[in-house]
């Protein structure tokens, strides 16, 4: 289960001079082919979109400042685009990836070769497609290693493991979105829950393989953690076992010990697992959704194992475990609550400490009129009233060109009208629609909250920041308010992140830099609320120089 620090790659050393300086700069060379294919993990009757016929796709390993170089080449009927989720992609917005937003997608049988470096980051992330539904299959972990001679900043592991956490679904994902857009309703949920592709024992599936994780007695091992499925934030538990977080979003934590963590759709969470159980055999591993709102989600429990390897019998007892209940809050709350950031003199947290920008966004629900959808309506979703429109050609690209016409830079800051924004809301459901930015000179600072609404229903909302790693400085329930909410903050040693959630009938506030030029997506990471509306772009301008200015974009940047 060791991590190789090689995984089908072509490593390419070249030697560059910088300032009559020789430096070694690694180059790390991938090919993605997205193709259609059988697996025999799921119990699939058709071929399913994958990456190099892999469900998980392969998984991109590195070293902190290490270039990666990724040709995509798109053999399917589907447009794709590939995001590589978490990376900051410093002035190299084009290889970020949201279709419409940094790329126009790769259209069938051409390539793109995405061309970033992982400048100052070390952790677990991921990539997925960023078009249509298509990343409930072509999705995998990027495991990115401290520099050569670094140690992580805990004991290290015996070994490590990824385990990836995902969605199966008997029909075409796309086949469900596009019958949920046309009659105007929510979409069927997934049928089970993946761990590193494995469904483990659902009805009417002949395969009911768990994946299995062997561990030596008395050995630490480190598992990078992905939730990588479209629409559920989930638990994850082992029996008999504690687990001590020391990293989330590929940004290190102060260790502390759970029975069980949670991680929202785009989160990473590393965790070191002790094979310390002096009762040696099998141990349950549980993977659930956790959602406490009225919501239907999908409710199977996945299931892996924790072995130990030992001279036992091969007949081993298995230890069951419970999963959370599905609306735990307190065990949710309590888990989110208890990151902070490292601050250590090697991992200092630098959180803005005063505010040039000061944003309000509320998010939800709502619905707009449809003449051809089932009851003459169809339901949206909305930041501030906007229920966002795609573009047909990138925005990233029109800015770039000053193309007029894609978009207009008046995304308000504020909600149009102030409500009860957690009050039940019995009327005024219908939102406004337009392709809208909201504009950021470079290196303003930003404090951003994000407030839940109970238009139709409270929710939970995982919000993802495209090209920035931000600071949790807050959360809370009902209305945020700034006078009171303002004052307990932590500005001291917040957790880093790249993608946060906003509890149900809740806040979050976050704070971050606005250093990297481009066009940024922010959006929720629950698929269904992103085809829906829930999603808008922050458009940072070029500061000064060229190491502040937005680089061109590639001479094969695909066509829309």
């Amino acid at each position: 289960m060791a991590i190789p620090i090689v995984d089908r790659a072509l490593i390419v050393v070249v030697l560059c001079l910088f300032s009559a300086m020789l430096i070694e700069c690694r180059v790390r060379h991938y090919k993605f082919n997205v193709v259609l294919k059988n697996t025999t993990r799921l119990c699939a009757t058709k071929p399913i979109v994958t990456v190099n016929g892999q469900f998980p796709g392969p998984t991109i390993v590195a070293r902190e400042d290490d270039t990666i170089l990724v040709k995509v080449v798109n053999h399917v009927k589907y447009n794709v685009s590939i995001h590589w989720h978490g990376v900051r992609q410093i002035r190299t917005g084009w290889s970020d990836g949201p279709a419409y937003i940094t790329q126009c997608p790769i259209q069938p049988g051409q390539t793109y070769l995405y061309n970033f470096t992982l400048t100052g980051q070390r952790g677990t992330l991921l990539w997925h497609a960023h078009i249509l539904w298509l990343r409930a299959t072509v999705h995998g972990a990027i495991v990115i290693l401290p520099k050569l001679g670094v140690p992580y900043p805990f004991p290290k592991p015996h070994k490590e493991a990824v385990v990836v956490l995902g969605e199966w679904w008997k029909s075409d994902v796309e086949a469900v979105i596009n019958q949920a857009l046309k009659s105007g309703l929510a979409s069927n949920v997934s049928d089970a829950h993946t761990i590193n592709g494995y469904p483990g024992p659902v009805q009417g599936c002949n395969s009911q393989k768990l994946f299995n994780l062997p561990v030596e007695p008395g050995k630490k091992y480190m598992l990078r953690i992905i939730n990588a499925a479209l629409n559920e934030e989930l638990f994850f538990k082992i029996a008999g076992h504690h687990l001590t977080v020391v990293e989330v979003d590929a940004t290190y934590v102060k260790p502390f010990k759970t029975d069980a963590i949670v991680i929202a759709p785009g989160q990473t969470t590393n965790v070191i697992l002790e094979a310390n159980n002096k009762s040696t055999g099998k141990y349950l591993v549980v993977v659930s959704p956790f959602m406490d709102a009225p919501i239907s989600v999908d409710n199977a429990t996945g299931l892996a194992t924790v072995r130990y390897l030992t001279n036992s019998p091969s007949v081993l007892t298995t230890t069951l475990t419970a999963p959370p209940p599905i609306n735990a809050t307190q065990v949710a709350d309590t888990f989110s609550s208890s990151l902070r950031g490292l601050n250590s003199k090697e991992y200092p947290v630098r959180v803005p400490q005063s505010v040039d920008h000061s944003l309000l966004f509320a998010v939800g629900l709502g619905v707009n009129p449809c003449s051809t959808c089932v009851n003459g309506s169809r339901v949206v979703a909305d930041i501030n009233n906007v229920t966002f429109v795609m573009p047909t050609v990138s925005l990233l690209q029109a800015h770039y060109f000053n193309t007029s016409g894609v978009f207009t830079a008046d995304f308000p800051a504020n909600p149009p009208v102030p409500f009860n924004y957690t009050g039940n809301q019995v009327s005024n459901f219908q939102t406004t629609k337009g392709t809208r930015v909201y504009k950021l000179p470079y290196n303003a600072t930003v404090q951003l909250v994000l407030q839940d609404t109970a238009m139709l229903t409270p929710e939970n909302h995982p919000f993802h920041l495209h090209g920035f790693n931000f600071f949790v400085v807050g959360k809370g329930s009902g209305n945020y308010n700034p006078k009171k909410d303002s004052k307990k903050f932590n500005l001291v040693d917040p957790v880093e992140r790249n993608t946060v959630g906003v509890p149900s009938g809740g806040w979050t506030s976050i704070r971050f830099r606005a250093d990297n030029p481009g066009v940024w997506f922010l959006h929720c990471h629950l698929e269904i609320h992103t085809t829906w509306g829930l999603k808008m772009a922050f458009l940072v301008e070029n500061g000064v120089g060229p190491n502040e200015t937005l680089l061109p974009p590639p001479k094969d940047f695909p066509k829309c």
